[in-house]
């Protein structure tokens, strides 16, 4: 992939054992063979499109092939400058600063902020992506994954875009495999279960699991255990400015 630091100039250093990475070698040989940009992705990558199929060799060339097929047209440079979503930055749905325990960078999401559009959501694709490579440049050697806090305090029906949230998890699902750590909803209101039920039965069931649901009741246990106070932002209780 092309965010973050190529992690080929560490090696492989025994993350993974000889049986995972002859099979990242022989995906490497076949999708290169069909598609010779895939060159330019570093084993870490292979690997996270083969765990994310379950280390079916053909499963995740079909993925892989699609997100270079995907990249070519969606970051033509390599990359999607500020200027391109400087509109969707100004609305200030996200931050990303700190990190937790396991040392995976944070990233935090104000649902109450973000409105749908009557368009079509091509520009806010565009920002997912910027997004997530922006979380991946902050991804310290040898991580892989970030964590995330979606807060999700003031969010009403004039916030609900279900069909952005799926734009964003095809995204995460199809072109970050095995980024996501984690991810912590919190002020949860109950007029989001209905839009919860909806888009839930579409997440893949390892990511079901990544997804946490915290009670107002547990809020500051449950963000301490996870992030060091250092870490934690002011406005949940920590010593962090963003």
């Amino acid at each position: 992939m092309d965010c973050g630091t190529d992690e080929r100039q560490y090696g492989h250093g025994g993350d993974g054992d000889a049986a995972e990475w002859k099979k990242v070698a022989e995906l490497r040989e076949f999708v290169e063979a069909q598609d010779p940009s895939a060159k330019g992705e570093d084993d870490f990558a292979l690997r996270r499109f083969l765990r994310a199929r379950d280390h079916n060799i053909n499963k995740a060339s079909v993925m892989l092939l699609r997100y270079l097929a995907w990249k070519r047209v969606t970051k033509p440079h390599g990359f999607i400058s500020d200027d391109e979503v400087r509109g969707e930055i100004a609305k200030g749905r996200d931050r990303h600063q700190g990190f937790d325990r396991l040392g995976r960078p944070m990233s935090y999401l104000y649902g109450g902020r973000h409105f749908p559009v009557r368009r079509d959501h091509e520009d806010l694709k565009r920002y997912v992506v910027y997004v997530f490579d922006k979380i991946c440049t902050k991804l310290p050697t040898g991580q892989e994954k970030f964590a995330a806090v979606i807060d999700l305090k003031g969010w009403g029906y004039a916030n609900c875009d279900i069909r952005g949230y799926l734009a964003g998890l095809d995204i995460m699902q199809s072109y970050y495999p095995e980024r996501l750590g984690r991810v912590f909803l919190i002020h949860v209101p109950y007029l989001f279960m209905a839009a919860w039920k909806i888009v839930y039965p579409l997440i893949d069931d390892k990511t079901k699991k990544k997804f946490v649901f915290v009670a107002d009741r547990d809020l500051d246990a449950t963000l301490r255990d996870a992030i060091d106070e250092s870490q934690l932002p002011e406005e949940y209780g920590g010593k962090l400015k963003l």
